[in-house]
């Protein structure tokens, strides 16, 4: 059995008893019932990941998944190809936006190199290369099936990894110019939504260049007709590698019982392949922020997740989840330390439940 179809049979959903437990809990603490909210929420879907009442995070890590999108060379990007390359290598150096956010939130980085065109020297990034780059989808398909299923494949095995390393919340990150057209491609196919509807200008272009990025993706589903019902299809013909690297990130997230954060629209998509993979992932999956593209927010719905951050963030790299990091512990100290009503014999009787 290959590991991408033994992760999708291992992955169970939540502990629902254990969520009722917590939300038991959580309502009886020194506070007017539901008054915190989303962090009551997350607290309540931790005890439901772990199936422990009290948690705490040891150790966080952001993967970013880096590769190119043959895509490029139709102008979808006002940025360089070479820039991928560039950009993974700074990563390392600790000078990017997810690199000063990290280090802000204490958690590490996991670069890896599953399709950068590139040979990239720097022995700290992780070479898991799948291709140099994926194809141009707008004249043929992206990549092969067994392409893609390696490149979640590795996104899985990298979760293994970090989670036999201690690491217990993880977040999610990329690198790849044109990533957003691939993510813009993905998304309409699946949710039948129109280009039109999806495509947002990325890094930013002209009205010219955007008119000419929707057109391409257009052309690009167009030519390869890829099957909705079929995730891989999809991503394998329209997708990237990058985000096959972070559908196996979810879906090992799930697989290892750890929560996981999107971080944007990139990582959006990829979180979405997986949830249609297995609807049991999106039970370890937190939303960061809200990406200014517009196809983020019909990403969330169908996800089923609100994000808690609305920052008009659209950097992508991982830069959400830092911040996410520190709200999700935020809440496990509040149901691991704030003191019940009747741990003080507290009468409640007045107390009304105005969720």
């Amino acid at each position: 059995m290959s590991l991408l179809n033994e992760t999708l049979e291992s992955i169970k959903p939540n502990y629902e008893d254990k969520v009722l437990e917590a939300q038991k809990r959580l309502d009886g603490l020194l506070k007017p019932i539901g008054s915190l909210g989303v962090l009551e929420e997350m607290a309540a879907k931790m005890a439901g990941i772990t199936g422990k009442l009290n948690n705490s995070i040891n150790k966080k890590n952001i993967i970013i998944m880096c590769a190119d999108n043959g895509v490029t060379e139709d102008g979808v990007s006002s940025c360089p190809q070479n820039l991928t390359a560039i950009m993974t290598e700074n990563f390392i150096k600790g000078i990017t936006g997810v690199c000063v956010l990290a280090d802000h939130g204490n958690s590490e980085l996991t670069v890896v190199d599953v399709g950068v065109n590139a040979d990239l020297k720097n022995k700290k990034i992780i070479k898991r290369k799948v291709a140099y780059g994926t194809k141009n989808m707008s004249k043929e398909p992206a990549m092969t099936r067994e392409e893609a299923i390696k490149a979640i494949e590795v996104g899985i095995e990298m979760v293994d990894k970090l989670v036999k390393e201690g690491y217990d919340l993880l977040g999610t990150g990329e690198m790849g110019i044109g990533n957003t057209s691939t993510s813009s491609a993905v998304l309409s196919v699946l949710s039948g939504m129109s280009v039109d509807e999806v495509v947002g200008k990325g890094a930013g272009l002209t009205e010219e260049q955007y008119d000419n990025k929707k057109a391409v993706i257009k052309k690009a589903i167009e030519i390869n007709q890829p099957d909705k019902e079929d995730v891989i299809d999809v991503i394998a013909k329209v997708g990237g590698l990058d985000i096959a690297g972070l559908c196996g990130c979810f879906l090992g997230a799930a697989k290892n019982r750890v929560p996981i954060v999107i971080d944007g629209f990139i990582s959006s998509a990829a979180a979405l392949c997986a949830y249609r993979l297995n609807p049991h992932a999106r039970d370890f999956m937190f939303a960061s922020h809200l990406s200014a593209e517009p196809g983020a927010i019909y990403m969330m719905k169908e996800l089923g997740l609100q994000p808690f951050l609305h920052l008009n963030m659209r950097l992508g790299e991982g830069t959400g989840c830092p911040l996410a990091f520190n709200i999700i512990e935020a809440s496990l100290k509040v149901i691991n330390n704030m003191a019940s009503f009747e741990e003080l014999t507290i009468d409640t009787d007045y107390l009304v439940d105005i969720r």
